[in-house]
């Protein structure tokens, strides 16, 4: 009798596992049947912003429904993570943001969400940063505003996209290395903070490439950028690793889901934003930012973030705690 009742409730628990799995298989074989929405955490008109939304748009011929941006820069973008982290994992639900906000804000304050929460899908770009001031500042290199700013303790406020943001890491570096005393300004963004330099309301911003039209038409001045080499636009630059600073951003854009998303949506999303990253049309968009296009698959991307946190780790530690509040 026992083993009867065994063997029926086997039965009864195989078969349900099997109609799950078809069911489960049937459902990803049909994905999607609905517009996908694609979460950005900056605001409108940054570089995230603009990489995102052209990858978007590529990524819609080969998804073969359309991708709804919406954009979210609270919180120095970790509103939109935290959105994300608590969606659905069914793939109609995605984010695009750079990795600092899962990587490095996370190892200076309290975030609802962590790095195990979400599945990347892929990565698609690295962004190039830079500090700048307005062309009709004193400082005509990083060493005189550094030299002024030693002098002047508590006297300049900085811009950035954010606590957390490698810009604020770069800027923070910079001061530990020389002794300087200067106050963070965050912003939901870097093209709210490179405004709030134009504006005149802050003397200095580090953000992203949203500087370059600016640069270029002589309304701003680039004092150094904050990659491993020199930005090929501007090849008289200086990066902050030759200006003898311990700092380079190696921030990615990426592709993002909540953890949980089945395995055959997974590889069609994948496949499709691999492909959407071949678009000429999305290559001309980030060669105008200058981001460049660098395209990792889901588990290399997952790995490499894994490999920040460390890495990144090692770099806060050496912070003063005031400085990245």
């Amino acid at each position: 009798m026992r083993r009867n009742r065994w063997t029926k409730g086997s039965i009864v628990l195989l078969s349900g596992f099997f109609l799950f799995m078809i069911f489960s298989l049937s459902h990803a074989a049909e994905f999607p049947t609905k517009p996908i929405s694609i979460l950005i955490n900056k605001a409108p008109g940054g570089t995230a912003d603009l990489s995102g939304r052209a990858l978007a748009k590529a990524a819609e011929r080969f998804i073969g429904q359309p991708c709804v941006i919406s954009n979210n820069g609270g919180g120095g973008g970790t509103v939109a993570i935290g959105i994300l982290a608590k969606e659905k994992p069914d793939g109609y639900r995605l984010g695009s943001h750079s990795s600092s906000t899962l990587t490095q804000v996370p190892l200076i304050r309290d975030t609802p969400y962590k790095l195990s929460d979400f599945l990347p899908i892929m990565c698609y770009g690295e962004p190039q940063n830079g500090i700048c001031v307005k062309p009709d500042a004193p400082w005509k290199t990083l060493k005189e505003f550094v030299e002024y700013a030693k002098k002047n303790p508590g006297k300049i406020n900085y811009a950035t996209g954010g606590v957390g943001t490698s810009y604020h890491i770069a800027m923070e570096t910079i001061a530990r290395q020389e002794g300087i005393q200067w106050t963070h300004v965050p912003f939901p963004g870097s093209m709210p903070a490179l405004t709030a330099l134009l504006g005149g309301h802050v003397p200095i911003q580090s953000g992203s490439t949203e500087f370059i039209p600016y640069v270029q038409a002589g309304q701003l001045r680039l004092l150094a950028t904050q990659g491993e080499e020199r930005m090929k636009i501007f090849p008289n630059v200086p990066t902050l690793k030759e200006l003898g600073y311990d700092f380079v951003s190696d921030v990615i854009f990426l592709v993002n889901a909540p953890k949980g998303l089945p395995a055959p949506v997974l590889a069609k999303l994948e496949d499709a934003f691999k492909k959407a990253a071949k678009d000429p049309e999305f290559v001309q968009v980030m060669d105008k930012i200058q981001v460049d296009v660098v395209v990792r698959g889901s588990a290399e991307t997952k790995k490499f973030l894994e490999d920040a946190v460390p890495r990144l780790a090692r770099v806060i530690k050496d912070l003063p705690k005031d400085a990245i509040k």
